[in-house]
């Protein structure tokens, strides 16, 4: 069924301080192949080709009215982002930066600093810099660049001279963009007919409303559907993939809502990965230590929460803590909706229950309640931007008597799908919270898995790391003597 307000026009988007329009070109086009190959606008690089070295980054505006100047301004991997996405929206490179002949603030301190060696990511790192640059008031602290940074990648070790570079980048005169020009034409583009994109035999829908996102996936089963492009990117680039007609869902304001009610938070499953984690740690400040450890904040901007749980991944980060926490997840067909817990979601290997035409509308996350001891880690190889060996997510809930009156174990990494650890939930409940009862479970664990030897980790040290994030749990809430997070987390 074909919507009236959907009209065939070409790709249209701010670029180079204009409305720059885009015709004829696959809808699986890159963003960083449009740029490199098609206009020759070369200062991005291409790296990794996977979202991984930052080398690519380039720098995304959307409208927003919470926003300075109501523009909201994000870094992004441009390797892994196709060229339609961009419809609605700016986009800017480390060309944008400097004026006439004088460099901008980020580029000479770097120049200063001898912050760039071989130079080949210096342009990722710049545009991740003048993202964060945008967007705050005040000089950051080195942990914030750090943070800022974790999706760059400079091979030359040089990150010392990269930090001081942002740092004294703020001791000169503000250079701050004028937005207004830019939010004028955002509003331009955002009152035009939504994208309906044809070439190359594919198509490319971007719909402005969950009912005509309903109408297309009902009428369109065979269609994928795009969030955030952060795992179907690398399809594109790695695997060669044809993707067939898309249907996309980052023009979907409604389904980016992120509601707090009286017994839960409901984030939309178009929520970046960013504004979900935001919410997320709001809520419960637990969350914040695998916020930090998801990705890299590339990605998070990027991505969605709705994508990486409905991607099926069994080790997906982000779900054995909503798991912990009994998050119910939102399906919609049509008009019609229905929950059911999440990890009931999951069937086997990368099956969901997702139904054809169905899609992902919303995850209704539990608020915290008195007495629930909620923790959620990853183990992985490197500190930043890897993927888990296993990731765990625990919420017990204690009685007035110390004793454990529920608990939600749930892991990543150990199966072919996110799972609750049933036995060892079992040898909790009803007990005190003491470590007799923690090593029970840990023992139990060895009933609730048998996880496979890969390239990240054996099947011994999985299981040594699960039993071991259970005691960790127990540590952080021993009257006796506390484990610190700064005690494990250097």
């Amino acid at each position: 069924m074909e919507s009236k307000n959907m009209s065939q026009r070409p790709i249209q988007f701010w670029f180079r301080g204009r409305l720059t329009e885009v015709r004829d070109v696959s809808p699986q086009r890159t963003v960083l192949q449009w740029l490199r190959e098609d206009i020759h606008a070369t200062g991005s690089k291409e790296g990794c080709g996977e979202g991984d070295c930052g080398a690519c980054t380039v720098v995304i505006g959307s409208r927003d009215d919470s926003a300075r100047g109501g523009v909201r301004l994000e870094a992004v991997n441009s390797c892994i982002q196709l060229l339609p996405t961009l419809d609605g929206k700016a986009l800017f490179t480390v060309e944008d930066l400097a004026r006439a002949d004088q460099l901008h603030p980020l580029q000479q301190a770097m120049v200063e600093t001898h912050a760039s060696q071989c130079g080949f990511c210096t342009p990722g790192f710049v545009m991740s810099l003048w993202a964060d640059y945008e967007s705050r008031d005040a000089a950051p602290t080195r942990d914030e660049i750090a943070g800022c940074l974790s999706g760059n990648l400079c091979r030359c070790t040089g990150y010392r001279p990269i930090i001081d570079a942002a740092q004294q980048a703020w001791q000169q005169p503000a250079c701050k963009m004028d937005r207004q020009p830019l939010r004028a034409t955002l509003d331009t583009l955002a009152a035009m007919p939504a994208l309906d994109y044809q070439s190359h035999g594919q198509r490319f829908i971007a719909p402005r409303s969950i009912a005509e996102l309903a109408r297309h996936c009902e009428a369109m089963p065979q269609a994928r559907l795009l969030a955030g492009s952060t795992d179907i990117g690398l399809w594109v680039t790695k695997q060669l993939r044809q993707l067939g007609d898309i249907i996309y869902l980052g023009a979907l304001e409604e389904l980016k809502a992120i509601v707090r009610q009286d017994d839960c938070t409901e984030i939309g499953a178009g929520a970046s990965l960013s504004s979900a984690f935001s919410a997320l740690t709001q809520d419960e400040p637990h969350w914040q230590e695998l916020a930090q450890r998801f990705a890299s904040l590339p990605v998070r901007n990027a991505g969605t929460l709705g994508g990486n749980v409905a991607n099926g991944s069994p080790i997906g980060d982000s779900m054995p803590g909503l798991i912990a926490l009994g998050t119910q997840i939102v399906l919609q067909k049509g008009e019609q909706l229905r929950s059911m817990a999440l990890e009931d979601f999951y069937l086997a290997y990368q099956k969901t229950a997702l139904a054809p035409g169905e899609f992902v509308r919303a995850l209704r996350i539990p608020r915290a309640v008195p007495g629930r001891l909620f923790r959620s880690w990853k183990v992985s190889k490197r500190q930043d931007q890897d993927i888990s060996a296993v990731c765990a997510g625990f919420a017990l809930t204690l009685g007035d008597a110390g004793r454990i009156t529920s608990a939600r174990l749930a892991f990543g990494g150990m199966a072919a799908t996110p799972r609750r650890a049933s036995a060892a939930e079992a040898a909790l409940l009803g007990q005190p919270f003491e470590l007799r009862s923690v090593e029970a479970a840990m023992a139990a664990l060895d009933t609730d898995f048998q996880p496979l030897d890969d390239m990240r980790a054996s099947a011994a040290y999985r299981l040594m790391v699960a039993r071991n994030l259970l005691r960790r749990l127990w540590l952080e809430h021993s009257n006796n003597a506390p484990l610190r997070i700064a005690e494990v987390s250097a």
